[in-house]
């Protein structure tokens, strides 16, 4: 079933199966260079969440791959904390998402519809990314990517890669180079051909020979490997400013960096796609590995205007190249229950290696896409590894099809606690009606409250959730916070359980100690409230300020019409995400453990609007055409400015920024006395006038 035919419903549990999926193979490839599926079909997991997350924008979580970037770097290297954060990049798959990468520009900068938008285009290498901090033109410091914030120190290791430079043509103040580490096809040849006759465990590929190279404790094992590199961006460049993405690429290879030869300038998205063309006909040919071509908007100014959403910038996008399909054997349909209580069948397959990568379970999405492939168990099927959902059954084989085959029966009770299930009457999904009593939410609600964009709580995840919660050591989040007292009361003590000890003990309970300070956008995330993912938490964390607040706000808002409308009024926040709060907030099960746990937490308040700017805590409300910045720029913008974007006028409303044609809005903002600004007004007070 296409995405946008979903339901809610069916659209968050499919967001729930996949963000643990991602979770799993990011600890393997960022963590251990050990993955299990390929790049293809990983990006392809992205892409899903990405068109669910468009099509559904209440569902944008912290624990989707959509707001995140790469992994928590590793305990064995030292840490640091990138100057800039490094970001990832959305995927396109087809000339289609091209086209609508450059529509994307060009409205959010207000050009005409046929306006050119010169891009340079560069092979995507697959490799480690790494960053490169020089000041006053010497090579300071090195580090990998990590998750985005803060990466591993490599600082020695990067130092031996090949043509690697010490020293700078030129001395700019400070400049953080990024590029990507990777390893020459030969030379991954001789390594593993070098470590079968020495008797040892060989890569299997490229990529992960230069990431377990790289990320070396011991030095002289990275400098054996030979590895090798491309730079493509900066961070921070304090004492040179180019005017475009081609002139910083020349000017870092006038500096002694290695940088790729193929890069391309083209400005339509029939010219980016012969370059596409062109680079995927010569990718066998290359000395090194690439997965895709990286677009990028060659204009600086234009990069800086544009700037970034949670995980990407909106100026680059990654053209993948198209990945594989196979045949294998379903064995079995599993039937997932998660945080929410949604049903997720999951189909278990005979293992099939595709393009070197095991692939052994497959999602079946719900009911409806059961009956409408008809899918049974026993059935051969084509396994696609690209696309809306991966890996995703593509079509039953049904010449190959037992002949005892029968039709799968949905479950129409919960697999886990045998409660009662209910259908979306607008859509697909069944859901366990078990709520907190059914265990299989309880765990999942639990997990989601120490995940790393909730309250991140190392050494408590997923697995130790479980034994804790098999072992009636938490049952709701209060408990996590009061477990190192109840421990030192128990005769099972935790550090003398097995696979525990002293230190490991000691440490976790450091951790949930330094947890009990949250930011209230974590916290209001960490609820599991449906529909508040971290983009929804973070509007409301902007605008209520203060956790108290917003609790007062969410208890009074079923019963106020005036709250409810408040509520409604912030930008962002739709009907499903606020009548989802007012549900939470009228469970009496869910208020106990929220009044249970606030007394155990420092939640500190929003400091979003504390931005010293003449809008700082204001609300704001734009309509009508602008014409000297796109709506969607100039509300990037305010909120940059520490001001409340708003959908709505209310009597607490400070401006609205009326365009051209504005229409209800404005009219609104004059009945209730609200100050109205025009263009060149609103930019004249946050200093931008002319």
């Amino acid at each position: 079933m296409p995405i946008r035919e979903l339901t809610p419903l069916e659209a968050r549990a499919e967001h729930a199966r996949l963000v643990e999926q991602i979770r799993h193979h990011d600890r393997l490839y960022y963590q251990q260079d050990m993955p299990e599926v390929s790049d293809a079909e990983y990006d392809a997991l992205r892409r899903d969440l990405e068109a669910l997350e468009a099509a559904f924008p209440e569902l944008v979580s912290a624990d989707s791959p959509t707001q995140q970037v790469g992994a928590a770097p590793s305990q064995a290297f030292g840490k640091v904390e990138h100057l800039v954060p490094m970001l990832s990049l959305a995927n396109a798959f087809g000339e289609e998402d091209v086209s609508d990468f450059l529509e994307r520009v060009r409205r959010f900068l207000g050009l005409d519809a046929d306006e050119p938008v010169a891009c340079l285009c560069e092979p995507k290498i697959d490799g480690l990314s790494f960053s490169a901090l020089y000041e006053d033109g010497r090579y300071v410091r090195g580090a990998t990517r990590g998750d985005g914030q803060v990466g591993e120190d490599i600082t020695r290791n990067l130092a031996t890669l090949v043509d690697f430079p010490e020293r700078l043509k030129e001395t700019p103040a400070r400049i953080e180079v990024r590029g990507e580490v990777y390893m020459d096809k030969r030379d991954f040849a001789a390594l593993n051909a070098a470590r079968e006759e020495a008797g040892e465990a060989v890569f299997a590929n490229p990529r992960n020979a230069a990431a377990g190279s790289l990320r070396q404790l011991d030095v002289s094992v990275t400098a054996s490997r030979k590895l090798r590199y491309f730079v493509y961006a900066v961070g921070v460049c304090d004492g040179y400013t180019p005017e475009s993405q081609h002139a910083l690429i020349t000017w870092l290879g006038e500096q002694g960096f290695s940088t790729n030869p193929e890069t391309h300038l083209a400005d339509s998205t029939d010219a980016i796609g012969e370059v596409y063309a062109a680079l995927a006909e010569k990718r066998a040919a290359l000395s090194y590995d690439i997965d895709g071509m990286v677009i990028k908007v060659n204009r600086t100014d234009w990069q800086r205007r544009m700037g970034a959403v949670q995980r990407s910038p909106r100026w680059a996008i990654a053209y993948k190249f198209p990945a594989e399909k196979a045949q294998t054997v379903i064995e079995a349909i599993d039937v997932q229950v998660g945080r929410t209580g949604a049903l997720t069948p999951v189909a278990r397959l005979t293992p099939v290696t595709v393009g070197g990568v095991v692939v052994s379970n497959a999602t079946l999405h719900n009911e409806d896409e059961i009956e409408r492939k008809d899918i049974r168990v026993g059935d051969t099927v084509v396994i696609q590894r690209a696309g809306d959902v991966i890996p995703q059954v593509v079509e039953v084989v049904t010449a190959k099809r037992p002949k005892d085959s029968a039709p799968y029966i949905f479950p129409k009770a919960c697999p886990v606690c045998g409660s009662p299930t209910g259908r979306d009457p607008e859509g697909a999904v069944w859901r366990c009606e078990g709520g907190l009593v059914c265990s299989a939410q309880q765990v999942e609600r639990l997990k989601h409250f120490v995940s790393r964009a909730a309250f991140d709580i190392e050494g408590l995840g997923a697995k130790v959730v479980e034994m804790f919660w098999r072992e009636g050591l938490i049952a709701e989040p209060a408990d996590i916070f009061t477990l190192e007292a109840r421990d030192k009361d128990s005769l099972s003590r935790l550090k003398n359980r097995e696979g525990w000890g002293d230190k490991s003990a000691e440490n976790l309970f450091r951790a949930i100690e330094a947890a009990r300070r949250v930011s209230l956008k974590r916290f209001i995330y960490a609820l599991g409230i449906r529909h508040i993912g971290e983009g929804n938490a973070g509007l409301l964390a902007r605008h209520y300020g203060d956790v108290d607040s917003w609790v007062q706000a969410m208890k009074d808002a079923s019963g106020n019409e005036e709250v409810m409308q408040n509520l409604l009024a912030i930008d962002g926040i739709g009907e499903k995400a606020a009548h989802a709060m007012t549900a939470f907030f009228s469970d009496e099960r869910q208020v106990a453990a929220l009044e249970a746990l606030l007394p155990l937490l420092e939640v500190s308040p929003d400091q979003s609007g504390a931005v010293d700017s003449p809008v700082s805590g204001k609300t704001v409300v734009f309509t009508g055409t602008l014409v000297k910045q796109s709506r969607s720029e100039a509300k990037a913008e305010a909120q940059a400015l520490g001001a409340k974007v708003a959908g709505s006028v209310s009597a607490k409303t400070d401006y609205v920024v009326a365009g051209e044609a504005a229409g209800s809005k404005l009219k609104k903002a004059e009945e209730l006395g609200v100050t109205v600004l025009d263009e060149d007004a609103w930019l004249a007070l946050i200093g931008r006038g002319a």
